[in-house]
């Protein structure tokens, strides 16, 4: 049986299907470069907040490199959902507005973003977006340093005005202007993206919601494919989607 997507933009080769991923993304048999994906973390009592069971395994199928976000209890709670994938490192997302009510902890305002790999760390595409930085200026400082052998060697460091991306990324986030409840800002997806998926490459996003993902993905050069369950949020991502296609 053929699934025709619900939206595509045959020049930016990017897609959004409508249905539940468990359903959908098998049927599609694709390989994509990288998977990023925000599940419903299971913590609340919304109705849409419920865990699809055995999705990690599914999307191991289809990607050997993974972004995914959630809390800690979230990763805790699912821990063995995820025996198919090693984990490498986490992200942390921080938001100047917090969420939760609760009266009885620290407010929060964060969320962990893990990246999870399959097969060998050395086949991995890893390419760490690097920011300005001003501080002291390192030009032209001459280094000794040991080699495998045990030799010393000298290099001079040619400082570039950038450094590696910290861990900890203070981004604003999507409120007063989100589409779905939990939608990612694109800031924060395009830093994952660069860093897991080679330009050109194709980017999986198994929970697309409003398309941030999508969204992200092309702006950056690379194709992505998104699954929506709901399909009032499959029409709002199109919508969001082909306007970009009309002004771009």
């Amino acid at each position: 049986m053929t699934i025709h997507p619900y939206w595509h933009d045959p020049d930016s080769g990017c897609a959004i299907y409508h249905g539940d991923m468990r359903e959908i993304l098998p049927s599609l048999g694709l390989q994509a470069d990288l998977v990023v994906a925000d599940p419903p973390y299971a913590e609340t009592s919304l109705a849409w907040d419920r865990w699809p069971d055995g999705w990690p395994t599914l999307a191991a199928s289809a990607a050997s490199s993974m972004w995914c976000f959630g809390s800690m209890r979230m990763f805790l709670d699912r821990a063995t959902e995820f025996a198919d994938w090693k984990l490498s490192q986490d992200v942390v997302w921080e938001k100047p507005n917090g969420s939760g009510f609760a009266r009885d902890r620290f407010r929060r305002v964060h969320e962990h973003a893990l990246y999870w790999y399959r097969g060998t760390w050395t086949a991995q595409h890893r390419d760490v977006p690097r920011s300005a930085y001003s501080g002291q200026d390192k030009h032209a400082r001459r280094t000794d340093q040991p080699d495998h052998t045990g030799a010393v060697r000298g290099y001079v460091y040619e400082d570039d005005g950038t450094r590696l991306a910290r861990s900890v990324l203070r981004l604003p986030s999507m409120h007063g202007r989100a589409i779905h409840p939990t939608e990612k800002p694109v800031a924060v997806l395009s830093q994952l993206i660069a860093y897991a998926c080679p330009s050109g490459g194709l980017v999986l996003d198994p929970f697309a919601g409003s398309g941030s993902t999508l969204d992200a993905a092309r702006q950056s050069g690379r194709r992505a494919i998104g699954i929506e369950a709901r399909e009032d949020y499959c029409e709002a991502a199109a919508q969001r989607l082909s306007q970009l296609t009309l002004t771009a």
